[in-house]
Parts: C-alpha cells; sequence; structure tokens
C-alpha cells in the first residue's frame, strides 16, 4: 500500500480560504442566494481557486456556519475578561443575534444540512460559551442561580425567525432585553 503523503497547506492557499470563507459571510448575509462567482470575485480569487477550497455551494456555507460558530464561542471569554459578566452576555446575545441574521440567509441549505451532524457537532461549543457566561453571571449575583443553558439556548431560537434589516434588528434587542430581564428576575443582588 502506497503511503500518502499530506503536503502543508501554503500560507497563500491559507490566506485565499480564509477570505473567501469571510466574503462568503458578509455577502451571503447581505443575500442569501449570493453566487460563488461573486463571492470569488469580491474575495480577489478566480472561479478555480474558489472550487479548489469549496467543491460545491453546501461546502462553502457549511465553512462560513463552522468559522461563525468557531467566532462565536471564543468571543464569550473575550467579553469577560473585558466587561462585567451581565453586560459580556448581554453583548454575547447581541452577537448571538447578528449570527442568527447570517443563518437566516442561510437556513434552508443549513436546516437540508443538520441530518449530517452539523447541528451536533456545533451545539458543544456555543453552549460552552453559554455555559461560561452564565455561570459567570451567577457567581456574582447578576442573575438568577442554577439556569440551565440548553433552556437559555431554546429560548434564544427566537433569534432564527426574526426578519433581517432594521426592523428585525429592533425587534431581536427588544426580545433580548426581555430575555436578560427574565434571567435577572430573583437575582441575588436585586434582593
Amino acid at each position: 500500500m502506497a503511503e500518502q503523503r499530506h503536503e502543508p497547506v501554503r500560507a497563500d492557499a491559507r490566506q485565499n480560504r480564509a477570505r473567501i470563507i469571510e466574503v462568503a459571510r458578509e455577502a451571503l448575509t447581505a443575500a442569501g442566494d449570493a453566487s460563488l462567482n461573486s463571492i470569488a470575485k469580491k474575495a480577489g480569487v478566480g472561479p478555480g481557486t474558489l472550487y479548489r477550497h469549496f467543491p460545491t455551494r453546501e461546502a462553502l456555507i457549511v465553512a462560513v456556519y463552522r468559522h461563525e460558530v468557531e467566532r462565536l464561542a471564543a468571543y464569550a471569554p473575550e467579553l469577560l475578561a473585558e466587561h462585567p459578566p451581565l453586560e459580556a452576555l448581554r453583548l454575547w446575545f447581541d452577537r448571538l443575534a447578528y449570527y442568527g441574521r447570517i443563518k437566516h440567509g442561510l437556513s434552508d441549505v443549513l436546516h437540508a444540512l443538520t441530518d449530517d451532524g452539523l447541528v451536533g457537532e456545533t451545539y458543544g461549543p456555543i453552549v460552552g460559551a453559554v455555559t461560561t457566561l452564565l455561570r459567570a453571571c451567577e457567581d456574582d449575583g447578576s442573575i438568577r442561580p442554577c439556569v440551565d443553558p440548553d433552556d437559555v439556548l431554546l429560548m434564544l431560537g427566537f433569534l432564527w425567525r426574526v426578519s433581517p434589516g432594521k426592523e428585525g434588528e429592533a425587534r431581536a434587542a427588544r426580545l433580548l432585553d426581555l430575555v436578560i430581564d427574565g434571567l435577572r428576575f430573583a437575582a441575588p443582588d436585586r434582593a
């Protein structure tokens, strides 16, 4: 049996891939039906380069989705390092709302891909981030004790139903205010 050699990915190929994902995120947020050719052009690469990295539209959408989940999960400890826990939680919720708007444009494809285990793969990092934020808030007394992170994520599912645009953003902000108020109800620091 011949030994397979895995060549390291060249730095320019990694940069192209990262640039394609970033441009695709922006383009697909603006219009879920953005063409792959328009994404390649905006990323400054040829269609062949895009298709080498992402052979199908679905592959690109999954890469954007995974990238956003990684960024969202990593954002929780960054926020806690810079803000009081309750403020960090709200800022993270705002980022989740933004992510919900991205997902809104990709919902048909992502829904079709959930059978492939995509949701299971990405749920862990997100529930981990929520757990970290909730525990910090519980520890400083800014929210009620024993809040279940899975319950919070289920409750935040409304973000995926809010329409994109200014009106949707305003609605998401109002609903997130209600979520924060609900978490603060019976919090030790409010007693």
